[in-house]
């Protein structure tokens, strides 16, 4: 049996028929084609020492408009460097390389989505929590691992228009082209503030005026009852664990997200959205 007379199961996915009818018409046969093996993926080199590569489209083009970030080389196809609305490539104050997607494959490996396009670039510097005095919403995560959860949890921060996205300096990722696609443009947006103890940035919070809340599958109130003040920061623990023991006694108030379903918890990344739009919505009443 051949690959396009095989029953489709659930598993078979729609990206999954693209990437056979893409080696079909390579092949030279829009036709049925015998199975081939799938090709090795290629592991990509690591980075220069002090440098990050970025990667994508939204992140690429984010990265071009932020003030802040140091860019050092690009690689980028024809088509990319037209779709990021870059006339001339030697208009950019660094070195561009036009190239094939393949050379970037042995930069980023063959499984990074860079639709053309990777830069290296200078990590951004981390912000201090005394630079927060203007903002009303901030957003806590502790030890948060998986990049692609963070670069989620960015973006709903930016949606939300959070102030800052504060995180432990162990045990939370570090600026990568991962984290940044799954961010799609968000981690050039927002302040990214890492703290070596979070008890003691909590507690820094509190003296500017924060009330923290804690959030909770077993908290003891629902999170609009533990909605309170001008300024607020919601914090978020790792998926499995939750929040640390420090964490659940330092927060103002730990709450929880009453869901009707038959399930009861969230992935953190959703949860962090649904409880950004609650604490949006209470501060914008207030006025």
């Amino acid at each position: 049996m051949n690959d396009k007379q095989q029953p489709k199961s659930p598993k078979d996915s729609h990206y999954a028929r693209l990437r056979r009818q893409h080696r079909d018409l390579k092949a030279g046969d829009a036709g049925p084609q015998p199975y081939r093996a799938a090709r090795p993926a290629i592991e990509g080199s690591a980075a220069p020492e002090g440098l990050v590569r970025l990667y994508g489209l939204h992140t690429v083009r984010a990265a071009l408009d932020n003030p802040e970030r140091r860019i050092r080389r690009m690689m980028v196809t024809k088509n990319a460097l037209a779709r990021l609305e870059i006339a001339e490539s030697h208009s950019l104050p660094f070195p561009v390389e036009i190239v094939e997607p393949k050379a970037i494959d042995k930069e980023t490996g063959s499984e990074a989505v860079h639709q053309g396009v990777m830069i290296e670039a200078e990590p951004l510097r981390s912000k201090k929590l005394a630079d927060l005095k203007e903002s009303s919403l901030l957003l806590v995560l502790d030890q948060v691992t998986d990049p692609h959860n963070v670069g989620a949890i960015l973006r709903s921060a930016v949606a939300f228009d959070a102030g800052a996205l504060i995180t432990t300096a162990r045990h939370s990722p570090q600026e990568s082209g991962v984290l940044a696609k799954a961010a799609s443009g968000a981690l050039e947006v927002i302040p990214h503030i890492e703290v070596r103890n979070l008890a003691d940035a909590l507690g820094e919070l509190h003296a500017l005026g924060f009330t923290t809340i804690g959030l909770d599958s077993e908290g003891p109130v629902e999170m609009e009852g533990a909605l309170a003040g001008e300024r607020i920061a919601l914090v978020l623990g790792a998926e499995g664990k939750g929040l640390r023991q420090k964490t659940r006694e330092t927060v103002t108030t730990l709450a929880r997200l009453d869901m009707p379903g038959a399930i009861k918890s969230l992935n953190v990344s959703n949860a962090a959205a649904i409880s950004l739009y609650a604490v949006q919505r209470y501060l914008a009443a207030k006025g």
